[in-house]
């Protein structure tokens, strides 16, 4: 008795040419031309060109598979050859076919091959995230998820979870998300895990929180979302210079490992991928100062004091062909635990990096206060309730040494990798202000 075909991912396809195999996946696309038929199928690891000559096949095999309509799912049997000129290099000649559900022609699939406004595409995003840019996208977005924590785990950070429940706010009260508790208490939805990282530094050392982060602040601009997931570091014993070595490090670690193993998404995408390969250590670094220079000899009309916006991180960005770190923004700009420079207490010893190609701040992070009265005089400058920050008080009062550590956006960094006008597509579901569903 004959082994049956095995199941494989299209993938793999490559390891059994010459044999007889099953895919189980969606068609893609179909075309026929006279008697024979080409469906591509997608299984989610790729999409492979089946070839159903009508000769070969039994009469309701083809003529299933020759009206078969777009998205409907079905497993196909038959035998992997080598053929250069088709995607992947492999196609399969069709010996069997069973259609588990053909999407009724009454109710076609709703993405077609025509132009579609993006408002139609999200609201059917839970069916756009098919396409094949939208999965190279979410491909890319794993192997940086997945190359962050590789980065860590193996440079002596502990991961540590952090809550998403808090009961008082990283930066500043205008951007929470309020949420009512028991007994009528209100906590918020978490900013970032900063501040718990802090703790946390001071019994592991090095540590990271991997998680959702939420922001109310109303921007309708291309680098926002309301909900999006962040990588946060913190080290004890640390200082601004130790904070910018880790995330040029695993920055540089990202793109190259983006490089090796996304190369086929990146082509989908017609990303330039000359670009990320100029993304090596050491990143140009600047001050605050020097990016207020260069920014007033493009045009500018900033002055010493404020905070930077979109376009002035892309007009800094145009003088460097890779992730440029600024450093000593103003204190007054930055967050109330931002340790000031001893030699100049008016700037911090914070650090943002900020990605070439208009993409703007990735990583925001520097050095916390470490002294209990200086950090105490800041929560009151602030207007902040002492009694929500008891516990992050302690820290200071429990062995405190000095400390740093950053926060990565992981949409606004994918989006950069991918070459995207907008961080929507970063993510499977994204939440906007002016969307919620699917």
């Amino acid at each position: 008795m004959a082994d049956s075909p095995v199941i494989i991912r299209v993938s793999d396809a490559g390891k059994h040419a010459g044999e007889s195999v099953v895919i189980r996946g969606w068609l893609y696309n179909l075309r026929r031309s006279g008697k024979i038929a080409f469906p591509l199928v997608r299984d989610g690891s790729g999409i492979i060109q089946c070839v159903a000559v009508k000769s070969s096949l039994p009469e309701q095999v083809f003529e299933q598979i020759k009206d078969l309509t777009q998205e409907s799912s079905l497993t196909v049997t038959g035998k992997v050859r080598a053929e250069p000129r088709a995607p992947g290099g492999y196609e399969v000649d069709v010996e069997d076919c069973r259609v588990l559900q053909r999407v009724p022609e009454s109710e076609p699939y709703p993405i077609t091959p025509k132009d579609h406004g993006i408002d139609f595409l999200m609201d059917h995003r839970h069916l756009w995230l098919r396409s094949r840019r939208q999965h190279a996208i979410i491909r890319v977005r794993h192997q940086v998820i997945r190359a962050i924590r590789d980065y860590f785990d193996s440079n002596g950070f502990t991961l540590v979870d952090t809550p998403i429940f808090t009961p008082a706010a990283c930066e500043g009260t205008t951007t929470l998300f309020e949420v009512d508790y028991f007994e009528g208490e209100k906590v918020y939805l978490t900013q970032s895990g900063q501040l718990y990282n802090e703790a946390t530094a001071m019994a592991f050392g090095k540590t990271y929180c991997f998680g959702p982060t939420f922001r109310a602040e109303k921007s309708k601009t291309r680098r926002h979302l309301t909900e999006f997931w962040m990588v946060e570091p913190e080290m004890a014993y640390a200082t601004i210079e130790d904070v910018k070595n880790v995330a040029e490090e695993m920055i540089s670690f990202v793109v190259s490992r983006v490089l090796e193993n996304c190369r086929p998404e990146l082509a989908v995408l017609e990303r330039d991928v000359s670009k990320l390969e100029c993304v090596k250590a050491p990143f140009p670094r600047i001050t605050y100062d020097d990016a207020v220079k260069i920014l007033q000899k493009k045009g500018s009309e900033i002055q010493w004091g404020g905070d930077f916006g979109g376009t002035d991180e892309t007009l800094i960005c145009e003088e460097f062909d890779r992730p440029v770190m600024v450093d000593r923004y103003p204190t007054a700009v930055k967050a109330f635990y931002m340790q000031p420079d001893p030699e100049r207490p008016e700037v911090a010893l914070g650090v943002d990096v900020l990605a070439p190609e208009g993409h703007g701040e990735i990583v925001g992070g520097g050095q916390r206060i470490h002294d209990l009265d200086l950090l105490m005089s800041r929560i009151k400058e602030n207007n902040l309730p002492p009694e929500a920050f008891n516990w992050y008080i302690d820290l200071r009062r429990y062995g405190s040494v000095p400390h740093g550590g950053f926060g990565m956006g992981i949409e606004r960094c994918v989006g950069w990798l991918c070459g995207l006008e907008h961080v929507r597509e970063t993510i499977a579901f994204p939440r906007m202000i002016y969307r919620t569903r699917p």
